[in-house]
C-alpha cells in the first residue's frame, strides 16, 4: 500500500574498465511497505571474482527474510554481505565497499563500509552525504589533507572498513533521514567520484526534472566527455523521490495514540513526581550527609575533634538512613579515631601522661585507615606528652642525684626540666622543677653555712698564722730573733693544727734560720764580753789607750746586736775614761800622738795580725779602728 501512494523512480548507470572488467553491482527491491537499495565495488583485483554480485545478492536475501528499516536489520544486511564474501569459494580472498539504503517511502536509513558515496539533494542543494572509510577522509577530518585532493589521495582507497574483513568489520549506520517530495538520492562508485567533483553532481540535479534518467545520462555524458586515461568501472545510481507516502490514518492512529497514552502518561506523571519527591528527598540526605561528613573532615583538620565528634554522629544517622554502607564504613573509622583523640586528651587532662601516650599511639595507628587524617595534630599531641612525661624524668633524676650529694648535676636536671616545662608551657612541670630547685638550694644554703663556718675559723686561724709569720719576719729583719722565735713557734703550731704541710715546713726553715742567728749571736756577744774584760784589764794595768781600744770593739759588737743599753754602757766607760786623762800642750800632744799612734799600730798588729780584719760588725780594718782610737 505503501509503495503504491509513493512515486520513487530509479535509474543507474554501471560499466566496466577498458579491458571490459566491471566489479561493480547494483540492485535494488521495492515492497509494498519497504524498499532496499544496495550497491557494491568488488576491490579484490580479480577479473571471474564475483564479491560485489555476492554481495548485492546477499543484502537483498537478508532484507527480503525480514523487511524493517531499523537500525538492526540495517545491521543484519551488512553482515550477511560481509559472511558471504568470507565464505565463498575463491581462489582469493574477496572484499568489496558497500552501500545499503532502507526506506519506508517516508525515512530513510543507509549503511555504509568502504568508499562509495551517498548523496541526498533537496531543492538543488546538498542536504546529507556518506563520509568515506578510508585513510584520506581521516587526513580530512584532521585537515592534513583538502577536500578538493580526495579524488587524486594515494590513501582514498585504503579502507579500514570493507566487505571480507574477518575481524575488526565495523560499519557505519546513520540515523533516521525524513524524505521530502522531490527529493533526489546519489549513489555512486568511486569511478565517478575520482573523475566529477561535488560542484558538477550539484548542478546537475539542481536542473533536474521528475525523470532520474535523464540525470544519470548527463552525468555519464560529462564523465565520458573528459576521456579520462584512467578511467576504471564505475557505477551511478539516481532514486527520485517524486510523491513520499502520506499515510490516511495518521490522525486516528495519532488520536488513539493518545487515548491510551494519556492515562498512561498522567500515571508515568504521578510516578515520575512521586520518584522525583523521592529522589529529591534522596538528594537531599545525600547533600546532608555529604555536608556533616566534610564538616567532619574540616573540624579534624582544623584539630577540633569535639565539633568534628558531633558532625560525624549527624552523618552517620544520614548514612544509616540512606543504607550507604560505603559511607558508614568511612564515618565509623572516622568516629573511632575521633574517640581514641577524644579519650587521649582527656587523659593528658587529667595528668595520666603514661596512658595518654598510649592513647595517642593508638589514635596514629587508627589514622592510618582514614588517609592519615589528623595525624600532624596526633604526632604533636604525643611530642608534648613525652616532653610532660620527660620533665618528671628530669626531676626524678636530679632527687636521686642530690640524695647522692651530686647537687650540681642534680641542679642541671632541674634546670634542664624547667627550661622544657617553659618551652612547652607546662606550668605545673615549671612549678615542680622550682620546687625541686628551692629544696636543692636550701640543702646547700645550710651546707654552705656550715661549711663557711668551718671555712671561716680555718681562714681566722690561717690568718692568725699568717699573722705571727709576718710578725716574725718583721722582728727577724730587725735583728730581734728572740721575738722572731716566739712568733715563728706561735704559727708552727697553728699549722701544724691546719695540717699544712707546706707552710709548716717553710716556718720551721725560718726558725731554723732565727736559731742559727741567735746562735751567732750568743757568739758574739760572748765575743764583746771578753773585749769588755779585756778593757778593764787594760784600765787596770793603766792602759787606758788599749782600755779604749777594746771598749771601742765591744761597742761595735752590741751596736751589731742591737744591745743598746750595753752600748750606752761601754759609751760611758769611754767617756769616763777619755775625762780621766790630763791636759798637755800642743806640741807634747803631738808627740805623744805619734808614739801612741806607734804604740797602737804594734798593738793591732798584735791583735789582728799584719792586714787582718776586725771580727766585729762595726770595723772592718785597722785603720778604720786606729781611726776611731785617734778620735
Amino acid at each position: 500500500m505503501r509503495k503504491q501512494n509513493a512515486e520513487f523512480k530509479t535509474a543507474f548507470t554501471s560499466e566496466a574498465e577498458s579491458d571490459l572488467k566491471n566489479t561493480d553491482y547494483f540492485g535494488f527491491v521495492e515492497l509494498d511497505d519497504f524498499a532496499c537499495y544496495v550497491m557494491a565495488d568488488g576491490i579484490d583485483d580479480q577479473t571471474d571474482a564475483m564479491s560485489a554480485k555476492l554481495a548485492v545478492s546477499a543484502v537483498v536475501s537478508a532484507f527480503s527474510e525480514g523487511p524493517s528499516m531499523k537500525k538492526r536489520t540495517l545491521n543484519v544486511c551488512l553482515k550477511a554481505a560481509n559472511k558471504a564474501l568470507l565464505q565463498a569459494k575463491s581462489k582469493r580472498k574477496l572484499k568489496a565497499s558497500v552501500l545499503i539504503v532502507l526506506t519506508n517511502y517516508v525515512k530513510l536509513r543507509y549503511g555504509q563500509a568502504g568508499n562509495i558515496r551517498f548523496h541526498l539533494y533537496r531543492n538543488g542543494f546538498l542536504t546529507c552525504q556518506s563520509i568515506d572509510q578510508s585513510l584520506t577522509a581521516d587526513l580530512v577530518k584532521e585537515e592534513r589533507v583538502e577536500q578538493d585532493k580526495v579524488s587524486i589521495h594515494e590513501e582514498r582507497n585504503n579502507l579500514y572498513a570493507y566487505l571480507g574483513q574477518d575481524k575488526d568489520f565495523h560499519p557505519y549506520i546513520s540515523k533516521k533521514i525524513k524524505l521530502t517530495n522531490a527529493d533526489a538520492l546519489a549513489l555512486y562508485t568511486r569511478g565517478i567520484w575520482e573523475h566529477i567533483d561535488e560542484g558538477e553532481l550539484k548542478d546537475a540535479f539542481a536542473d533536474a526534472t521528475d525523470d532520474p534518467e535523464k540525470t544519470v545520462a548527463e552525468i555519464e555524458e560529462l564523465l565520458l566527455s573528459r576521456q579520462p586515461e584512467n578511467l576504471s568501472k564505475y557505477t551511478f545510481a539516481a532514486i527520485f523521490v517524486n510523491k513520499v507516502f502520506t499515510d490516511p490514518n495518521r490522525k486516528r492512529k495519532i488520536r488513539r495514540a493518545l487515548m491510551t497514552a494519556i492515562p498512561i502518561l498522567i500515571l508515568a506523571i504521578t510516578l515520575t513526581i512521586l520518584l522525583a519527591i523521592r529522589y529529591n528527598k534522596k538528594l537531599e540526605g545525600i547533600r546532608r550527609m555529604e555536608q556533616w561528613y566534610e564538616d567532619t573532615i574540616e573540624y579534624i583538620q582544623t584539630d577540633n575533634y569535639i565539633r568534628a565528634e558531633e558532625c560525624c554522629r549527624e552523618a552517620e544517622k544520614e548514612a544509616g538512613k540512606l543504607k550507604n554502607e560505603k559511607m558508614q564504613q568511612e564515618l565509623d573509622r572516622l568516629l573511632k579515631l575521633i574517640e581514641t583523640v577524644l579519650e587521649a586528651d582527656e587523659l593528658l587532662n587529667n595528668k595520666e601522661y603514661a596512658e595518654a601516650q598510649r592513647a595517642f599511639q593508638n589514635a596514629a595507628n587508627r589514622s592510618r585507615y582514614v588517609d592519615n587524617l589528623g595525624l600532624d595534630y596526633i604526632k604533636d599531641r604525643q611530642v608534648l606528652t613525652a616532653n610532660y612525661l620527660s620533665v618528671y624524668d628530669f626531676i626524678s633524676l636530679g632527687d636521686a642525684l642530690a640524695l647522692n650529694l651530686q647537687y650540681d648535676k642534680a641542679e642541671e636536671m632541674y634546670l634542664e626540666a624547667k627550661l622544657l616545662a617553659g618551652k612547652i608551657y607546662f606550668d605545673e612541670g615549671r612549678m615542680a622543677a622550682i620546687d625541686a630547685l628551692d629544696r636543692l638550694y636550701g640543702a646547700q644554703k645550710a651546707e654552705k653555712a656550715a661549711a663557711d663556718e668551718e671555712m671561716q675559723k680555718q681562714v681566722t686561724q690561717e690568718a692568725s698564722a699568717a699573722n705571727h709569720v709576718a710578725l716574725g719576719d718583721e722582728s727577724f729583719a730587725q735583728g730581734d730573733y728572740e721575738s722572731a722565735k716566739v712568733y715563728y713557734a706561735t704559727a708552727l703550731e697553728k699549722y701544724r693544727e691546719l695540717d699544712d704541710n707546706i707552710q709548716k715546713e717553710t716556718v720551721e726553715e725560718k726558725l731554723k734560720s732565727v736559731k742559727n742567728k741567735l746562735a751567732a749571736n750568743a757568739e758574739k756577744e760572748k765575743e764583746a764580753e771578753g773585749y769588755m774584760a779585756k778593757a778593764e784589764e787594760a784600765l787596770a794595768a793603766g792602759d787606758l789607750v788599749a782600755a779604749k781600744l777594746y771598749y771601742l770593739l765591744a761597742k761595735d759588737i752590741y751596736a751589731s746586736l742591737k744591745e743598746d743599753e750595753k752600748v750606752a754602757e761601754v759609751e760611758r766607760k769611754i767617756e769616763a775614761l777619755d775625762i780621766s786623762q790630763p791636759e798637755k800642750g800642743e806640741k807634747e800632744e803631738e808627740k805623744e800622738k805619734e808614739e801612741g799612734e806607734k804604740e797602737n799600730q804594734v798593738q793591732l798588729n798584735v791583735i789582728f795580725g799584719e792586714g787582718a780584719p776586725v771580727s766585729g760588725n762595726g770595723i772592718t780594718s785597722k785603720n778604720e779602728l786606729t781611726g776611731k782610737i785617734a778620735e
